[in-house]
């Protein structure tokens, strides 16, 4: 893939508010999920937050331990202006890939996956899968949605199919849910896998 998915590429979105996935609230799955959450000191990660509906609903429902890494400053400014009081040391400004964007590896009990998953470079999922099992603590469960659709192959978002995400999530994670999300919008109604998958590292 020619095109560079740097931090410049997704600022430049950001700032242009070119981002079709954005729906302007909660995904109705995810709420549907941090609802049945009952441990409010849980640590939170949700890499690529974007505009960051899912963090501000957590940080609204007292979960104070969420935090966001996008590699897209223009992301968090945004987030940080509409979410003023979510705080700043909690919204880290680098890489999923690098170590050095976290405060520590394994601090995580649960990763959401919402829409990144499917804007990184296909070639970098296996990384993607090494990497939450590492961030996550034992027993760690990255839970969120994967669209189970073809979409592009030349520019994010990018897509695939449940038979692939398994193969790249079984060695490192145990499947505790990995079905059809029954209450997704309706343009992506049928086409989005809910999972909650279980870190295998001891």
């Amino acid at each position: 893939m020619e095109l560079e998915l740097d931090s410049n590429y997704w600022n430049n979105r950001y700032l242009a508010d070119d981002s079709g996935w954005n729906i302007g609230t909660i995904s109705p799955p995810l709420q549907a999920y941090f609802d049945q959450l009952t441990d409010k000191n849980l640590f939170i990660l949700i890499p690529g937050a974007g505009h960051g509906w899912e963090p501000e609903y957590l940080w609204k429902n007292g979960f104070r331990n969420t935090y966001i890494v996008d590699i897209a400053p223009a992301a968090l400014q945004l987030f940080s202006e509409r979410v003023p009081d979510f705080p700043k040391n909690q919204l880290l400004c680098g890489d999923f890939f690098n170590d050095q964007s976290f405060p520590a590896m394994g601090m995580f009990d649960r990763i959401i996956e919402q829409t990144f998953f499917c804007a990184i470079n296909p070639e970098l999922r296996k990384q993607y899968v090494v990497q939450a099992s590492r961030l996550l603590k034992p027993g760690g469960q990255l839970a969120g949605l994967l669209f189970d659709d073809a979409l592009n192959t030349d520019k994010p978002p990018f897509g695939g199919n449940a038979g692939e995400y398994l193969a790249a999530f079984e060695p490192y994670f145990d499947i505790k849910t990995f079905e059809r999300a029954h209450n997704s919008i309706g343009p992506r109604a049928g086409r989005e896998l809910f999972i909650n998958l279980i870190n295998k590292i001891k």
